[in-house]
């Protein structure tokens, strides 16, 4: 199946509409949108920081954690079969919301409007909505659990890269 008639499939995703495990299984589809939101997540990453190296270390972190964050929920929930798909989509899904935040990160730089850190606030809660939706929809749980696991997953992932990345530079 082409990435396009894939890609037509995700999309509903991002409006709380699919369910995750429905979706085709591709990993090439995943490995594109892993290498789409490395590439993003470091360009924001560089944004934020004047160290390339850094940057590239965060978000390798961030990157391995994402992944190992799914795979251990789906193992702990005996759904590791559904690893492409889930991740696929957490990843999809991350990288809509990241197309809204480029610019944003953008006028940010240019200016500092207060206007652009409500917009960027209800960007991550749009994202934290989309994580929890498809943690819901995967592991079968309500919705206070899933949204609980995904600030769980925030934490993790993007704190835990800063964290990391701190103590090894």
């Amino acid at each position: 199946m082409l990435s396009i008639d894939i890609l037509r499939q995700f999309i509903p995703l991002c409006w709380l509409k699919n369910n995750p495990l429905e979706l085709t299984r591709s990993t090439a589809f995943f490995k594109q949108n892993l290498l789409f939101f490395y590439i993003v997540e470091y360009f924001m990453q560089a944004n934020m920081t004047d160290d390339p190296f850094e940057s590239f270390l965060e978000v390798s972190i961030e990157t391995s954690l994402t992944l190992l964050f799914i795979g251990f929920i789906l193992y702990l929930n005996k759904t590791l079969y559904a690893f492409v798909q889930t991740t696929t989509a957490v990843l999809f899904c991350t990288n809509i919301v990241s197309l809204f935040i480029i610019p944003i990160l953008v006028w940010l730089t240019l200016n500092e409007y207060l206007l652009s850190y409500y917009i960027l606030g209800l960007l991550f809660i749009w994202e934290l909505a989309l994580v929890a939706y498809i943690f819901r929809k995967t592991l079968t749980i309500n919705l206070s659990a899933s949204i609980a696991l995904a600030a769980v997953y925030f934490i993790i992932v993007y704190m835990g890269s800063f964290s990391i990345g701190q103590m090894l530079i």
